[in-house]
């Protein structure tokens, strides 16, 4: 293995202003893994086709950056799905079938895994419940942060009270999308168009996530914050899905982004 360094992640600035002491968290980027090849940095994605120990090390690396062990990381099997998972003190490593985690639990680290979705950071600072989403157009349209607030408030939480942080995602500029992607967005609600602009390709638009999440997050009634980072241009530091099918390369690596309650 090499580069024995932590990686160092970005952090939210909505996070460290309000809830600094009672909450650790990152958005990983590449850097400080031990990957390779295409997948090259901190490739946490046991669903990539990289080797699994150096997968299992950068998941490792994570947690030495949190300060647990490899067994406090929580995250789940991700199919763009609204499901949220309620973990605590018993999480015994498996990974449900969902698209978020929410715990009370101080020591147990949430993660969820982009490579050009959304992934959202919770904290209610008070009530010291954090949760953590992994949002594209489907979970994002499906309700996965609607939920993921609704599974906090189970906890303790309260909406007013939470704080949520979008971090590095597919920005407007680099997600074209056809017209039965538009489609269906406009089926559900007409309003939907205002997250669309021409694209230069006939009958193509360009997608703003970005503000689909965040604007969903602000009517849900909690603060929100966007980093504003587009993952596809920034090879250097960031996995893409996108980026990787335009070079029609065999795989990709995931990035993490993870919350934790301070013990």
């Amino acid at each position: 293995m090499k580069d024995d360094a932590l990686p160092l992640p970005l952090e939210s600035p909505l996070l460290e202003r309000h809830a600094a002491g009672v909450v650790r968290h990152g958005f990983f980027t590449r850097a400080g893994g031990v990957s390779d090849g295409i997948w090259r940095g901190l490739n946490v994605g046991l669903g990539s086709h990289d080797a699994r120990e150096k997968v299992l090390e950068n998941r490792a690396r994570v947690c030495r950056w949190f300060r647990v062990p490899p067994d406090r990381l929580a995250t789940v099997h991700q199919v763009h799905s609204p499901d949220v998972v309620t973990v605590d003190d018993g999480y015994d490593g498996t990974r449900p079938a969902a698209d978020a985690l929410v715990t009370a639990t101080p020591g147990l680290v949430l993660g969820v895994l982009t490579a050009d979705c959304g992934p959202i950071l919770f904290c209610d600072p008070e009530a010291r419940v954090v949760g953590a989403a992994h949002a594209g157009w489907k979970g994002a349209l499906a309700g996965v942060l609607e939920n993921t607030i609704a599974a906090m408030e189970r906890l303790g939480a309260r909406r007013d009270r939470i704080l949520a942080s979008l971090g590095p995602s597919i920005g407007r500029q680099n997600y074209e999308v056809g017209p039965e992607f538009v489609d269906r967005f406009l089926a559900a609600d007409a309003g939907h168009a205002r997250f669309f602009t021409p694209s230069q390709k006939p009958g193509h638009a360009l997608f703003d996530l970005p503000g689909l999440t965040t604007e969903r997050l602000g009517r849900a009634g909690v603060t929100a914050e966007n980093l504003d980072i587009c993952t596809y241009p920034d090879e250097e530091r960031f996995f893409s899905y996108r980026r990787t099918t335009h070079r029609q390369e065999p795989d990709y690596g995931r990035q993490i982004s993870a919350i934790m309650v301070r013990a």
